[in-house]
């Protein structure tokens, strides 16, 4: 019995074909999709590394996978060949064309930033600095 973060076959078979093992090299230890639920696992839970559970892979095996997709791109790389599918899907163009800005952040700048929310909060009289 699996726990509800774990991917069903289907999203499996969605998803493997991004993570196949190319070319020569030392066999992997664990299961990639185990390694994928657990990091899903950790995700939705909100629990330590150290705390995962013993149906998962090694948490240092598990950190060292995110590591490694993290900063050799294979995290932005699949992102981007799933938003795409997904898009035109939808019969949309595979990349966006347009952003959205959240108006707030917008605001605050116009503001002045913290100085100005400083001085509208100090009573009359007072000195800021």
């Amino acid at each position: 019995m699996g726990y509800p973060s774990d991917m069903s076959n289907s999203e499996w078979s969605v998803l493997s074909q991004y993570f196949k093992q190319r070319g020569p090299g030392r066999p992997r230890e664990h299961d990639i999709r185990s390694i994928i639920n657990a990091i899903r696992y950790l995700l939705r839970s909100g629990c330590q590394w150290r705390m995962l559970p013993q149906k998962y892979p090694p948490w240092e095996s598990v950190y060292g996978y995110v590591r490694r997709w993290r900063s050799n791109g294979k995290w932005d790389a699949v992102h981007e060949a799933l938003r795409g599918a997904v898009r035109e899907k939808a019969g949309r163009a595979a990349t966006p064309s347009a952003g959205i800005i959240d108006s707030q952040s917008v605001k605050t700048v116009q503001k002045g930033g913290s100085v100005a929310m400083t001085l509208a909060r100090k009573p009359k009289g007072e000195s800021v600095i």
